[in-house]
């Protein structure tokens, strides 16, 4: 699968494919533009009628059956050099059970899906854990050694840049030490995880649009808020990585030399899922406890303190369910001294929390809480919320607890 040409000509400009080594003793394919007067100085004249010609750039990701061209367009796409071989990879197997846990199958099918179906949208994956020696730095190692240039690194800051042309038709978008706390970043990370088009900027250069088959995947020591995400998200897989029992010296280059095998057992393993979503996995599939958390403690600090005070009230009276009006839980939460107003209450209500007010004004018991914390109830009359405790413990028991 390795390029055979040293020198191409894209349109009028001429390039030459380098290879440039790298520390880890492998090789960096990059394309670099070449003069064509040192190219005649080189070679001698005749040489420049035998380059090949291309009339563009195009990217077409494919692992099993590449091409480096199509329809005479030059694929930037960058072969793999592994050739899948029989052979064991039980180290490659421990590992992938390690980072996914019981996950372990739909790791692998996420695995799979890379290697055979590179343009499949996936869910960004997100590894998590604020303990040190976990392998989730090994883990994206491991796959830029299997994927090689398809892989990039990013950072934070280069992520926000507005020049993107490193990274638009890379394969796999890794950013470690991930911390995003502007909603502007999760909703560019969300949107670039689901769409095929995007606007490609490089300095300098005019902006042209490309097909984007980047999936991402975000590491963090930060497990509760490296990214705002709300509670109706369907993009994110957030799995809490463990602390490697017993650490191994040479470990990167163990799962290294069983590449070709680990490939092979991917390329000839049946899928354990099935194509249920656009990003191949349902919702229910990829939600865990990781995920929760992190939902939990993006929520803002009036529903969590509006979610307490019910529970407390709920817990206090010995009740299953409660009814209130919007203004109800303003007085509630004035007495903690949060600033908020009935417009947040009631988007609270209805939007995040889905629930829908009686369509008529109807007695009920409305709560009064004093300053001791004490409840009372009077009677009076509104078009209320009814609130589950059910619905509370599952959602706010945890941040309760904290």
């Amino acid at each position: 699968m390795k390029r055979e040409e040293v020198y191409i000509r894209v349109g009028t400009q001429y390039y030459k494919l380098v290879k440039a080594p790298s520390i880890s003793g492998h090789v960096n394919e990059s394309l670099v533009p070449w003069n064509i007067e040192t190219i005649r100085q080189d070679h001698g004249k005749t040489y420049l009628a035998a380059i090949p010609k291309f009339d563009g750039f195009t990217c077409i990701p494919d692992h099993l059956d590449f091409k480096s061209s199509c329809h005479n367009f030059y694929n930037t796409y960058a072969p793999l050099n592994h050739v899948p071989e029989k052979g064991a990879c039980t180290t490659s197997l421990s590992f992938v059970k390690h980072i996914f846990g019981a996950h372990y199958e739909l790791g692998l099918d996420y695995l799979q899906l890379l290697f055979i179906k590179p343009t499949q949208i996936l869910p960004i994956l997100c590894l998590v854990s604020r303990e040190r020696s976990t392998g989730k730095s090994t883990f994206l190692k491991w796959l830029k050694l299997i994927f090689e240039n398809n892989l990039t690194y990013l950072t934070n800051d280069s992520f926000t840049s507005q020049f993107n042309a490193d990274w638009a038709n890379k394969l796999l978008i890794c950013i470690d030490e991930v911390l995003f706390n502007k909603e502007e970043l999760t909703e560019r990370i969300k949107y670039l995880s689901t769409t095929n088009i995007n606007k490609l900027e490089a300095k300098g250069k005019d902006k042209r649009e490309v097909e984007f088959f980047g999936k991402f995947i975000l590491c963090s020591n930060n497990e509760e808020n490296f990214i705002k995400i709300d509670h109706h998200e369907t993009r994110f897989w957030v799995l809490q990585v463990p602390v490697i029992k017993k650490e191994q010296t040479e470990f990167l280059e163990s799962l290294a030399k069983e590449i070709p095998a680990f490939l092979f057992y991917l390329k000839n393993r049946k899928l354990y899922s099935r194509h249920q979503t656009r990003m191949w996995f349902s919702a229910d599939q990829i939600e865990t406890p990781a995920l929760k958390k992190l939902v939990q403690n993006n929520r803002n600090r009036v529903e969590r303190e509006l979610a307490n005070i019910l529970l407390m009230v709920m817990e206090n009276q010995d009740m299953e369910e409660l009814n209130l009006c919007p203004m109800d839980a303003y007085n509630a939460i004035s007495k903690s001294r949060l600033r908020t107003d009935l417009t947040q209450i009631r988007k609270i209500l209805k939007k995040d929390w889905k629930l829908e007010n009686q369509p008529n004004s109807n007695r009920y018991q409305k709560f009064l809480l004093w300053g001791d914390g004490s409840t009372s109830f009077i009677e009076a009359k509104g078009r209320y919320f009814t609130i589950n405790k059910n619905f509370l413990l599952e959602n706010f028991e945890d941040d309760k607890i904290n």
